[in-house]
């Protein structure tokens, strides 16, 4: 299966934030996406909305980027959008919130969005998708050639656990505390095409595999392989989807900036032939663990041996690494928000310490409600 990839001349950036619907007086999630998505389309080209989209159910509402150079840029563009959100969801008596998965509201609830390919993987996923109430943010960094992006995929994934640490958001679910800081990210997993990315060591590899599962008809196309980092042809970058719903945009530009920074270090230790190769299947698949149960507090495995590095060590050397090609990317500010979110802690801990050990989580969704409203973490 030839799949074209369309090459980026630098690191682009692109950013898709998904936002939930919830009522202002219940917390609750709320099924109205349709109607938002469709007053936010009139006067747009087929009646939709460039920015604002549909996602698999209709409490939730998917804001994203154009093709953006810098972080500043993608922010602004997601805070244009957000507005828009915003105040339509405020005119129903409702508002958004972003997080890895909401605290109290019940995936059977939820009504699928009309949609011929939501139909479709409902009905073949049935309860692994019906359950996917959850919720992510997704970082697209442009790529120059198919072959950088694998090459880039593959050394990215060392650091799926150090995203994944930081955004984590989903400590509830359902009413009851998971014990664990993503539960986002072991729901996800149970699709099979969802999680750590395959082994692919080439270009060629990435089309066979898309091949066979094309041809076995296990998928329809391309874009239902949700990986953790995956090459997307289309738009001729590396995203990367391991980071649940970050609860401010200051946060997501820490995130963003992070994210950019890092692809394009590795871009060029590839330009030197020095990038580093895919870890151990064992250790990505325990540290993903590590991160997605312990959150900051996790210690990851670096070596064959064994030797565990605190993740928050691990994180605070990565952003002091990629501090130069930040500031060629003149996102520097935003890099070192990375610091303000350790010191304040994600939001899994942030979520925690709002719920008090109590088993009412409406204090929960207020101060998600506020963090995103105020665009401060702890509202």
């Amino acid at each position: 299966m030839h799949i074209d990839f369309n090459p980026s001349s630098g690191p682009s950036l692109g950013v898709e934030m998904e936002l939930e619907l919830v009522d202002v007086r219940t917390g609750e999630l709320v099924s109205a996406a349709s109607e938002i998505l469709a007053e936010l389309g009139q006067g747009h080209p087929g009646g939709e909305h460039p920015k604002a989209k549909h996602e698999l159910f209709e409490c939730c509402i998917e804001i994203i980027t154009g093709i953006c150079t810098t972080v500043e840029e993608a922010r602004a563009d997601l805070t244009a959008t957000l507005a828009e959100v915003r105040a339509a969801a405020d005119r129903r008596g409702l508002t958004v919130i972003c997080s890895g998965s909401h605290p109290t509201s019940s995936w059977s609830d939820q009504n699928v969005t009309p949609n011929p390919r939501y139909a479709r993987l409902v009905d073949e996923m049935q309860w692994m998708a019906r359950r996917l109430q959850i919720f992510g943010v997704h970082v697209h960094v442009g790529i120059r050639s198919p072959e950088k992006a694998v090459a880039i995929a593959n050394a990215l994934a060392t650091y799926i656990p150090h995203f994944l640490a930081l955004s984590a958001s989903s400590p509830f679910w359902e009413s009851h505390d998971t014990g664990l800081a993503s539960a986002r990210s072991k729901v996800f997993e149970g699709l099979p095409t969802a999680g750590l990315p395959a082994p692919i060591e080439s270009w060629s590899d990435f089309e066979m595999y898309m091949g066979t599962l094309v041809s076995a008809e296990a998928i329809s196309t391309v874009r239902e392989v949700w990986w953790d980092i995956r090459p997307h042809p289309d738009f001729g970058t590396v995203e990367l989807r391991m980071c649940d719903g970050i609860p401010t945009l200051g946060e997501v530009a820490s995130v963003a900036a992070m994210a950019q920074s890092l692809v394009a270090h590795l871009d060029a230790l590839d330009d030197d032939g020095t990038i580093p190769a895919r870890q151990r299947e064992w250790i990505l698949r325990e540290n993903k663990w590590r991160a997605g149960r312990h959150g900051v507090q996790a210690g990851l495995i670096v070596d064959d041996r064994g030797t565990v590095r605190p993740t928050v060590d691990a994180i605070a050397d990565l952003v002091a690494e990629l501090g130069p090609q930040a500031k060629l990317l003149g996102c520097s500010d935003e890099l070192e928000g990375v610091h303000r979110i350790l010191d304040a802690g994600p939001s899994y801990q942030r979520q925690r310490t709002a719920a008090g050990g109590g088993a009412d989580l409406r204090p929960v969704v207020e101060l998600l409600v506020a963090e995103l409203t105020t665009d401060r973490m702890g509202g």
